[in-house]
């Protein structure tokens, strides 16, 4: 079975590793162009195209796949891409986390399967890690699903379900994600092969969209609950990493743990900063103590040790 993998970032390099090392023909990889990064901003491949480029696949990194573009530039290099499509010999493509749309063009050459972080119809769109997080989902899990032009809207072909622990971050339930859904992308296509995988129509009952992570959401509003903040926190972390400003000096705040006790102070008050407590700051219901810090130009560290070089007692957090 040949199918074109269509990816960008690690979740989609996972499973583009599972289905190579399960021995699918993969004559053609379509990945994002490359993008400035790091302190020098310079280009860097996809995670998708590393692994495609070390192991010889072919790689095609189009702006657009959209032949209707009023681009000249994108137009062109979505003829180029839908040329090379109807030139290759598939039986699908398999597409995880592209951040391009598929265009009708596309989705009509051969069946496109995706593989989706939730558990649809809840959390369509971009985020569904996130924001499953950030809502207090207490499960998520992976959906294979074939595509059509709708988000996030096509027939479900298998889903797994797994918890969302009281300590997961974005980082670590992306991870557990990624490996489900590459175990499951050659379950899916295997069983397609021996004509055993029945389409499912998604529910009408349920749908959530899972909007773009914007970075102005990491700041903090300590009005909001301490519950609400710790799970926001574990949300945005590793991206785009939950701030509080301290007197005009932004610090990044990577972990945390809702308190039950109230306090009666302002919301932001920091209540303790010491070894024995921690630091512990005031919110409209609860409290929060936070586990890791990180200032400017520093490194992200645990409270005692962030406390030695930027004590806190006494201060406001907004």
């Amino acid at each position: 079975m040949n199918i074109i993998f269509a990816g960008t970032p690690e979740f989609a390099a996972v499973a583009l590793r599972s289905l190579h090392e399960a021995g699918f023909g993969i004559p053609l990889v379509l990945t994002q162009p490359d993008r400035p990064a790091g302190r020098g901003m310079q280009l860097h491949a996809s995670a998708v195209k590393q692994y495609a480029q070390a192991h010889g696949i072919e790689v095609l990194q189009p702006l657009s796949l959209r032949l209707d573009s009023k681009d000249p530039e994108r137009a062109a290099q979505a003829a180029f891409a839908h040329a090379r499509l109807m030139a290759t010999d598939y039986d699908a493509m398999v597409v995880a986390a592209y951040g391009l749309i598929l265009p009708r063009s596309t989705l009509d050459i051969k069946p496109c399967i995706n593989i989706h972080g939730s558990l649809l119809p809840r959390w369509r769109g971009a985020a569904p890690i996130h924001r499953a997080i950030e809502a207090g989902d207490t499960e998520t899990g992976v959906t294979i699903m074939d595509m059509e032009e709708g988000l996030d809207t096509g027939p479900m072909l298998l889903m797994e379900r797994v918890p969302i622990l009281p300590t997961d971050t974005t980082a670590t339930l992306h991870d557990t994600l990624a490996a489900l859904g590459a175990r499951m992308i050659v379950d899916a296509l295997r069983a397609r092969a021996a004509g055993t995988l029945h389409p499912v129509a998604q529910p009408e009952a349920g749908v959530t969209y899972a909007a773009k992570i914007a970075k102005e959401e990491a700041a903090l509003d300590f009005s909001l609950s301490s519950n609400e903040l710790g799970r926001k926190i574990r949300a945005f972390n590793p991206f785009p990493g939950a701030h509080a400003e301290l007197n005009g000096v932004t610090i990044k705040i990577w972990g945390a743990e809702a308190l039950e006790a109230g306090s009666d102070a302002a919301p932001g008050q920091v209540l303790a900063a010491d070894a024995q407590h921690g630091i512990i700051v005031a919110c409209k219901q609860g409290t929060l103590r936070l586990t890791e810090l990180q200032k400017p130009g520093g490194k992200r560290l645990p409270a005692a040790e962030f406390l030695k070089g930027f004590p806190l007692d006494g201060l406001s957090l907004d």
